[in-house]
């Protein structure tokens, strides 16, 4: 890490800052400091310089093939030890907004009239019961979420299942203008104040008390994941590699497909892996392609895998490397405008942790262990006949011979869940389906099978209706004429 001493403009900013923060009765003293400390290491410029000419290829040691992993164990009670030595911890601070719903995004309903967290409920519960294992879960709630979480848990209560609650940091807002906090400014409730991203994970669950309770339990390894990634499920393979190669971090990367155009890539850097962002990358190694984020000059196996935000930890390396203050993961700045006042997040997030770790590893895992819902589109691919649900799992169907998933584009008309749903009276066939566009006032009829490259746009101010039954297959769809 490379950190200039703050200027003297900087100290005072700082000062200030802090003085302003020490008077904020509505967060803990671990939240002040880490808030502070945060800052300091913004207004520091303190950031990673990467040597391009010391970035290396990955090998297979360092991220391994899914395929070459050792089979699971046949012997349940094999099983059962391994499994007893896992947390499964799912990060449940962002709301439904995007998708016009209210509350967690989590209680979304995905699939049969079940939520996200029925589904990693239903999942844990049946590995409980089937190995007589106790794997407990873990959910991250921020303040946004956590009054309607714990509400929401209390549904759980006799499931074979522990669940337990706590949450991230709460961080004010930075004033632009004066650098200063914006609940100072006044009474602004939430709006006043910040998650500052999943890096935030780590201390978060050391300062709640978790992490020594676990130790304390048994267990070793916690599995990271995004509440709203459906194929971030419990693996044993990757389980049993990782305790038996005594592994301190992994990290999951997939096959990137078109869609991808977000993350970085996993790079060897003076001996460790470490997660390589886009924005790490000078200019004159960057090429685009496809809107598909590549880098040239240099061959990185990443090129092709996209990052999951899926992680397996070491329980007890977070606790040392916390207690350390070791985790200086690179900080996002994430401007924002409230009310007219223009704010500041600093935000981290946990991938870029992987180099703080003893023997990290990638795992490049099939495209069906990613499996995230952020839109509308995403709910239509997965109530489709393109998936099956067993168990809590959503399972891809065999039927579809196109490795990758139909690339679908819906319309503003489309993007709230209510509406989504009341423009299908069910949801059509697509396993044959390569591309749907859809534009304009366009409702689906019943028992609708769509095939091949289609595009439907509605003429303005005119109400399109495929009816019950059609069949379509490459086609472009203005009107009933063209059905």
């Amino acid at each position: 890490m490379a950190a200039a001493k703050l200027s003297a403009a900087d100290s005072e900013k700082l000062s200030k800052l802090q003085s302003a923060v020490s008077g904020l009765s509505e967060i803990s003293e671990n939240e002040k400091s880490g808030f502070v400390n945060l800052v300091s290491r913004s207004l520091s410029g303190e950031a990673q310089h990467i040597e391009w000419s010391k970035i290396k290829t990955p090998t297979d040691e360092v991220v391994v093939p899914y395929d070459s992993l050792a089979p699971t164990p046949e012997d349940p009670a094999e099983t059962k030890k391994l499994l007893d030595k896992l947390v499964v911890l799912k990060l449940n601070g962002g709301l439904g907004t995007t998708m016009g719903c209210t509350g967690p995004k989590s209680v979304i309903e995905v699939r049969n009239g079940l939520t996200f967290l029925d589904l990693i409920v239903i999942q844990i519960e049946s590995l409980n019961s089937k190995y007589g294992c106790n794997v407990p879960l873990l959910l991250m709630n921020s303040f946004n979420t956590h009054d309607d979480t714990q509400k929401i848990v209390e549904k759980y209560a006799k499931s074979n299942i522990e669940i337990h609650t706590f949450n991230q940091s709460q961080y004010p807002r930075l004033v632009v203008e004066d650098f200063m906090p914006l609940p100072c400014k006044g009474s602004m409730g939430k709006d006043g104040w910040y998650p500052p991203g999943h890096g935030d994970v780590f201390p978060a669950l050391k300062n709640s008390g978790k992490l020594d309770a676990l130790l304390s339990q048994g267990k070793e390894y916690v599995f990271v994941a995004n509440s709203d990634n459906l194929g971030a499920v419990v693996d044993l393979k990757i389980l049993k590699h990782l305790i038996q190669s005594k592994n301190e971090y992994c990290m999951e990367v997939t096959p990137k497909t078109l869609a991808d155009v977000k993350g970085g890539t996993l790079i060897s850097y003076e001996g460790k892996v470490q997660l390589l962002e886009i924005a790490q990358v000078p200019d004159e190694h960057h090429i685009a392609q496809l809107h598909h984020p590549q880098f040239s000059v240099v061959p990185i196996s990443g090129d092709d895998t996209q990052i999951t935000s899926v992680g397996w930890v070491n329980l007890k390396a977070i606790k040392r490397l916390v207690e350390a203050d070791a985790l200086k993961m690179e900080i996002i700045p994430n401007p924002k405008e409230v009310d007219g006042i223009k704010v500041l997040q600093l935000e981290t997030a946990a991938g870029a942790a992987i180099r703080f770790f003893d023997r990290a590893i990638g795992i490049n895992v099939p495209r069906s262990r990613f499996l995230p819902v952020k839109a509308t589109s995403d709910l239509l691919l997965v109530q489709s006949d393109l998936y099956t649900l067993n168990d809590g799992f959503v399972i891809r169907n065999k039927a579809r011979a196109n490795p990758e998933n139909p690339a679908i584009e819906l319309g503003p008309e489309f993007k709230k869940v209510a509406n989504f749903l009341s423009r299908f009276k069910s949801i059509p066939s697509i396993i044959e389906l390569d591309s749907l566009k859809v534009t304009g006032d366009v409702c689906f009829g019943a028992g609708i099978t769509l095939k091949g490259k289609l595009v439907v746009a509605a003429k303005s101010g005119v109400k399109l209706e495929i009816p019950d039954g059609a069949a379509i297959a490459n086609k472009e769809i203005n009107g009933p004429a063209d059905i």
